[in-house]
């Protein structure tokens, strides 16, 4: 396993985690990697099932939590790809691709992102998209197919989890910017997540599983997105959450 790099902005070495050789597929591809998630678990596992480089190709040299230790590690690394969060601490994961902009265009050496995230809205696809991200693929992934976008977004392919991509043509035919929601605005990016699971009907539990925070946090979030909305029930907040296609 590889010990990565985490907000101090010097590159680890990655070491193979095992001797088996080369998996099937594998052959000599190899890929650079920093991950960027503000959960430690997340990171760990994302580490563990597709960072073993001698089987699956792929060298994690960094980790970050947040925006700015993600910009500080990726621009001390260089890497050929970046998992890329979408909700993160210091302004999100499109925030990080602004401050990364120049990477991107680097026609020798181009940076190139991937988004991997527990959202499936639009306006989180197409928000990163339009930073620059080249995919955006769901926690649900396998590793496999993980494996295999990190390499297809490294040869300059964009990629996308099913029916995602959907959400960008919709995008960029449409000449018009999609409008303002004020009250959707009120809500951190957090708030959105959990706001998101309780409208598709996840328990306090589910959601705190899945997000990797406890069930009293996932209470708070809610008790702040019924005050900041008015609402006063989680069955309001599912009614609203679908009048406006979020869930």
């Amino acid at each position: 396993m590889s010990d990565p790099t985490e907000a101090n902005g010097t590159a680890g070495a990655a070491e193979p985690a095992g001797q088996d050789g080369p998996a099937d597929g594998a052959g000599e591809r190899r890929v650079r990697v920093v991950l960027v998630d503000d959960h430690r678990m997340f990171r760990t596992g994302v580490q563990a099932e597709i960072g073993r480089t001698e089987q699956t190709g792929v060298e994690v040299v960094g980790e970050a939590a947040d925006v700015d230790q993600a910009v500080t590690v990726i621009t001390a690394t260089r890497p050929e790809v970046v998992l890329l969060d979408v909700h993160l601490p210091g302004g999100g994961g499109v925030e990080v691709l602004r401050r990364c902009a120049a990477l991107m265009a680097d026609t020798e050496r181009p940076v190139r992102f991937l988004a991997l995230s527990v959202s499936d809205a639009a306006e989180d696809v197409i928000g990163v998209i339009r930073g620059g991200a080249r995919g955006y693929v769901t926690k649900t992934i396998t590793g496999t197919d993980l494996v295999d976008s990190v390499f297809r977004v490294q040869e300059g392919d964009a990629v996308f989890s099913p029916r995602l991509a959907g959400f960008v043509l919709d995008a960029f035919a449409s000449t018009d910017a999609p409008p303002v929601d004020e009250d959707l605005d009120r809500l951190t990016q957090r708030e959105r997540e959990v706001l998101r699971l309780i409208a598709r009907g996840y328990a306090y539990k589910e959601i705190a599983k899945q997000l990797f925070i406890s069930v009293k946090t996932v209470e708070s979030h809610v008790s702040a997105v019924l005050r900041k909305l008015q609402l006063s029930n989680r069955h309001e907040l599912t009614r609203w959450a679908t009048a406006r296609r979020l869930v």
